[in-house]
C-alpha cells in the first residue's frame, strides 16, 4: 500500500467510535425554526443509510462465511464516490471493539486473526459485505459494519453465531480449582474455548443441567438450571442460568463452560484385549498418524457426527469417557451424553484418537 493511504487505514482502525448515535455530531445539522420541528440537513444533500440482516448469520469451524451489509441514501444519489468501510468485532465484555478489517475504495487491510482470512464482498452496488475464511471458534460475535462518507457515518450489527455446543470441564485435580485465565487455558488446551453467555443460554434451551459454576467469556460465573433443586439454588427458584455475576478474575476460582464447534476430522475408537496405559493409549493414536481426542473434540463428535460407543477410553487430558447417542441398557443414564469415569490414576481403558481430513 502506499505510505498515504496505508496510514489513513491504521486511523481508520484505530479511531474510537461512539457506543450512541454519533450522526448528531457530524451527520446532519439541527435546524430550529423556533415552531418545535427541527430540519434536518444533510451534508450530501442525502441520508446515509446502512443495513445488514435482523437474523444472526450461521457458520461452523473451518467454514467461509459472509455477513452482508448494504448502504444506501435517502434519497438516492446516482454520482459515484470513494466510500470508507470499517468492519469491526464487539466484545463480550464491553472493551474496546477489536478491528478486523478497513477499506478505502478497493484497497483494504485486514488486522489481528483476521490477517489473510477477510476481505470485502462488492459483487453488487453500494455492498460492503464482509467475508471470513477458515472461520474460527473464536470468531462467534457480533461485528459493526460501518460507513463513512466524508462527513457522514453510519453502522449496523450483525450476529455471527457458530453451531457448536457447550460442555461444562473440570481440571483433574477437582472443582472449583480454576480462576478466569486458567479457565481460559483449560478449555483451549481442550480444543475448545471460554462459552459466551448467548451459547450457554442456547446449551440450557437444548436441555443443558449442571449444578457447578464456571467461567463464561465475558468474566461472569454462572451455571443452568432446568431441574431447580435445594443444592442449585433452592426449590423457589424457576428454571434458567444462575450467575454469580462477575468474579474477580485472578482470585476467584470456579469451573468452566467450555464452547466447540464442528470437526474438519473424525475421532475413532482403539482398543487392546487387556487395555492400555494413558501412554500407550497415547502411542497407539500415534502409530495410526493421529493424536489421542481432547475432550472438546469427542463432545463435537457425539453431537455432530453421532458418535456412539459403549466403551471407556482414554482423552488426552487423562480423563477415561465414552459417547452415547443411543441411551441403552448397561451404557449409563437414560439421556444422551458424554459419560465420564473421572481421571483415573491407574487402569486400562481403550483411547479415542482424532486425526485430520
Amino acid at each position: 500500500l502506499p505510505l498515504l493511504l496505508e496510514a489513513t487505514l491504521l486511523r481508520l482502525a484505530s479511531g474510537s467510535h461512539h457506543p450512541f448515535y454519533n450522526g448528531f455530531y457530524y451527520n446532519h445539522i439541527m435546524n430550529d425554526k423556533g415552531n418545535g420541528q427541527d430540519k434536518v440537513v444533510y451534508f450530501n444533500g442525502a441520508k446515509l443509510v446502512v443495513e445488514t440482516p435482523k437474523d444472526p448469520v450461521y457458520s461452523s469451524n473451518g467454514a467461509n462465511v459472509t455477513l452482508p451489509c448494504r448502504y444506501r441514501y435517502e434519497p438516492d444519489l446516482e454520482a459515484k464516490r470513494k466510500i470508507r468501510i470499517k468492519w469491526s468485532k464487539l466484545r463480550d465484555d464491553y472493551t474496546k471493539e477489536q478491528d478486523v478489517l478497513v477499506a478505502i475504495g478497493k484497497t483494504y487491510m485486514a488486522f489481528g486473526d483476521f490477517r489473510g482470512r477477510a476481505h470485502l464482498h462488492q459483487a453488487g452496488r453500494r455492498e460492503a459485505s464482509l467475508v471470513v475464511s477458515d472461520v474460527r471458534l473464536q470468531d462467534d460475535g457480533r461485528y459493526r459494519c460501518e460507513v463513512i462518507d466524508g462527513l457522514e457515518d453510519e453502522s449496523d450489527v450483525v450476529d455471527l453465531r457458530l453451531q457448536g455446543l457447550v460442555f461444562p470441564y473440570q481440571p483433574p485435580h477437582g472443582q472449583y480449582r480454576l480462576n478466569f485465565h486458567e479457565a481460559e487455558r483449560a478449555c483451549q488446551e481442550q480444543g475448545a474455548i471460554l462459552a459466551t453467555f448467548h451459547q450457554l443460554f442456547q446449551a440450557w434451551s437444548e436441555g443443558l443441567d449442571w449444578c457447578n459454576a464456571g467461567w463464561l467469556a465475558d468474566g461472569t460465573v454462572q451455571y443452568p438450571i432446568r431441574l431447580p433443586r435445594k443444592p442449585c439454588g433452592g426449590l423457589h427458584l424457576a428454571p434458567g442460568i444462575r450467575s454469580y455475576g462477575p468474579r474477580h478474575r485472578h482470585l476467584h476460582r470456579f469451573d468452566a463452560f467450555c464452547f466447540s464447534s464442528a470437526l474438519k476430522g473424525e475421532v475413532f475408537y482403539l482398543d487392546r484385549p487387556d487395555g492400555m496405559t494413558l501412554e500407550e493409549a497415547k502411542q497407539s493414536c500415534q502409530d495410526k498418524g493421529a493424536e489421542i481426542a481432547r475432550v472438546g473434540q469427542l463432545y463435537s463428535a457425539w453431537k455432530f457426527l453421532g458418535l456412539d460407543r459403549c466403551d471407556a477410553g482414554w482423552l488426552a487430558d487423562g480423563s477415561v469417557r465414552y459417547p452415547i447417542a443411543r441411551p441403552r441398557a448397561n451404557c449409563g443414564p437414560a439421556e444422551p451424553g458424554v459419560r465420564s469415569f473421572g481421571f483415573p490414576s491407574k487402569g486400562r481403558f481403550g483411547v479415542f484418537c482424532y486425526k485430520e481430513r
